[in-house]
C-alpha cells in the first residue's frame, strides 16, 4: 500500500502482520490468533496484559504487566523474534535506583516503553502512596534503572514523545485520583533533563453524548506517531454502562509543534470490546491499547492492547487509513 500522508518511522519490513479479512470494512483488525500471550503464559502468573513492546536487535523486546497468583502487579521483560509469539521472564524485572534514597515501589503496571536516541525509556503506573507515573530506562534489556517519579500522586498513564518538542522532553499524563479514577483528562507537560517538569498543559478530556464510548474518562495509549499531518495519538475512552466500565480504542491528531492543541479526533471509536477475550476475563469490556510498531516505508501498524485485564491482543491498520478516519470523524478539541 502506498502512503498518502508522510510517516516519521524507520523502515520494520518484520513487522508484525495479517492483512485486512476479505470483505472487512475495519480501519482497525483484529489478528486471527488472539490473544498472542494468555493469562498463563508466564509462571506464577495470573494474567498478562496492558503491555509494551519495541523492535530491539533483530526482532522484538517487550516489557510486561504480569499480576502473579497472590495478585501482585509488577512488570517482566520478554524477547520475540516475530512480535507473536513470546518468551516472558519468569521473574519481574528489578531495577536499580538511581539514587540510594529513592522510594521503592509498593507495585508496577501498564508500562510504555520508547526509543529516545539509543536509550529505552519505561514509563508505568507506580506504587508510591497511591498510583502515580514511574520513569525508568535500559540500554540492552539487561539493566534497568529507576529514575525519579516524574509527578506527585496520582496520576497515570504516562508516555513520552520518541522527540524532544523543541529543547525539551515532553509526556503526556491523565491525574488521577486512590481509586479506580471515574473521570479523568489527558495533559502535557515538558522537561529540560526528565527530572523537573513543567509547562502543564490540557490536551483533552471526556466527551458527552456525541461520542459516548468515551463520556467518562480518557488516556492515553502508546507513544505517539510523527506524521505529516501531526502526531497519531491511539488513547483509550471508557464508557459507563449499566454494568460497569467499558474500555475502547480511539485516535487523535496533534499539533506538531504544540501537542497539547488537537487538530482533529475521532468521535467514532476504532476497536470496542466484541471478542471473547476482551469480555470475559478478571475486567470485562476492556480494549487497552499500550504499544504500536510502525513500518515507515508502508505505514503499517501493528497494536498491541489488553483484553479483559487478562490477556494481550494484536491488531493492525493503515497510518493513512487511521488519519483519514480520523479526519471524517472529527469531534473537535
Amino acid at each position: 500500500m502506498s502512503t498518502r500522508y508522510t510517516v516519521v518511522a524507520d523502515p520494520l519490513p518484520h513487522i508484525p502482520w495479517e492483512d485486512r479479512p476479505p470483505g472487512s470494512r475495519e480501519v482497525v483488525w483484529r489478528y486471527s490468533g488472539n490473544p498472542i500471550v494468555t493469562r498463563d503464559h508466564a509462571k506464577g502468573a495470573n494474567s498478562i496484559f496492558n503491555s509494551a513492546v519495541v523492535p530491539f536487535k533483530e526482532g522484538f523486546a517487550g516489557v510486561f504487566r504480569v499480576d502473579d497468583t497472590a495478585r501482585r502487579m509488577d512488570l517482566r521483560r520478554g524477547f520475540s523474534e516475530d512480535g507473536i509469539h513470546w518468551e516472558i521472564d519468569d521473574k519481574p524485572i528489578r531495577f536499580t535506583p538511581e539514587h540510594r534514597d529513592l522510594p521503592q515501589s509498593e507495585f508496577k503496571y501498564d508500562p510504555r516503553v520508547v526509543r529516545l536516541g539509543s536509550r529505552y525509556y519505561i514509563t508505568w503506573c507506580n506504587g508510591y502512596h497511591g498510583p502515580g507515573i514511574g520513569l525508568g530506562y535500559t540500554d540492552d534489556f539487561e539493566t534497568f534503572v529507576q529514575m525519579e517519579s516524574p509527578f506527585m500522586p496520582y496520576n497515570r498513564n504516562g508516555v513520552l514523545f520518541p522527540r524532544k518538542i523543541g529543547d525539551n522532553y515532553a509526556l503526556l499524563h491523565r491525574p488521577s485520583d486512590a481509586g479506580h479514577t471515574a473521570f479523568g483528562d489527558i495533559f502535557y507537560s515538558e522537561s529540560p533533563d526528565l527530572k523537573y517538569w513543567g509547562r502543564h498543559r490540557h490536551v483533552m478530556g471526556p466527551r458527552g453524548v456525541e461520542s459516548l464510548w468515551q463520556h467518562t474518562k480518557i488516556g492515553a495509549g502508546p507513544a505517539p506517531i510523527e506524521t505529516s499531518e501531526g502526531w497519531l495519538l491511539l488513547y483509550h475512552g471508557v464508557l459507563t454502562s449499566c454494568n460497569g466500565f467499558v474500555y475502547s480504542m480511539g485516535a487523535a491528531l496533534l499539533d506538531l509543534d504544540e501537542p497539547w492543541k488537537v487538530r482533529y479526533r475521532s468521535a467514532h471509536y476504532l476497536l470496542s470490546p466484541r471478542a471473547y477475550y476482551e469480555c470475559v476475563g478478571d475486567v470485562p469490556n476492556v480494549v487497552f491499547p499500550c504499544a504500536v510498531l510502525c513500518d515507515g516505508e508502508t505505514g503499517r501498524l501493528a497494536v498491541y492492547y489488553g483484553g479483559a485485564d487478562t490477556v494481550v491482543a494484536l491488531a493492525f491498520a493503515y497510518v493513512d487509513e487511521l488519519i483519514e478516519f480520523i479526519k471524517a470523524t472529527d469531534l473537535g478539541a
